[in-house]
């Protein structure tokens, strides 16, 4: 009698224990699937955001291509309102273009976390074209847009640039190299009278910055 009950209890021991098993299984099997839903909505969001930012920056490039065959200053021009980050009236001071890499943006004005996310941005130094260095930051995006393939570029490369009235430069690459991301070297003034453009994006595997300069030819 002893044998039978101590069994019955046995077997149900092992039921409990299987359920309570189940039950674990279960609860872990349901949160990892919506830890991977959360997952890829985060992820998607992201990507949508970026192809936004990345049309907003097409469309300014554009609405600078038709406003220099109408105006010869900045002073007649400013833009409109490009989208609903609060971001209003950014101007565009020229045009970047790298045709090895299939770069074109417009530059922006003034850098903030905001106007990054959207095209380069004037991070110090002069207007475009003119005697000083300018330097332009850019974010280096995982899909290669923006600034995401300048470390393509080599010694002796091209950057085209636009000022505001349409007119180009040349700038030939004399200089390539990884900085600190504390060292604000690259954006020293003292040119001696050239017309200097450098280039800044970070290095998304060292947390370093990638630092092209390049002088009018």
């Amino acid at each position: 009698m002893n044998q039978i009950l101590y069994k019955c209890n046995f077997e149900n021991n092992n039921n409990s224990n299987n359920n309570s098993n189940k039950k674990h299984l279960f609860i872990i099997i349901v949160f990892s699937i919506i830890s991977i839903f959360i997952a890829l909505l985060i992820y998607f969001f992201a990507k949508y955001k970026l192809l936004q930012n990345e049309k907003i920056s097409k469309n300014l490039a554009s609405d600078f291509s038709v406003i220099t065959l109408y105006s010869n200053s900045i002073d007649n021009y400013s833009s409109k309102q490009i989208s609903s980050d609060n971001l209003q009236d950014p101007f565009i001071i020229g045009l970047i273009e790298i045709d090895k890499i299939n770069l074109s943006y417009p530059i922006l004005s003034t850098a903030s976390e905001e106007l990054l996310k959207i095209s380069p941005c004037r991070f110090s130094g002069p207007m475009p074209n003119k005697v000083g260095n300018l330097c332009i930051a850019g974010h280096n995006y995982s899909n290669n847009t923006q600034f995401g393939k300048i470390h393509y570029l080599e010694i002796n490369d091209i950057i085209k640039i636009y000022d505001s009235s349409g007119n180009k430069i040349d700038y030939k690459i004399y200089d390539k190299k990884e900085i600190n991301s504390n060292d604000l070297s690259c954006t020293n003034q003292e040119t001696n009278g050239l017309k200097i453009v450098t280039l800044i994006t970070c290095n998304n595997l060292k947390g370093n910055r990638i630092c092209i300069s390049a002088k009018e030819i």
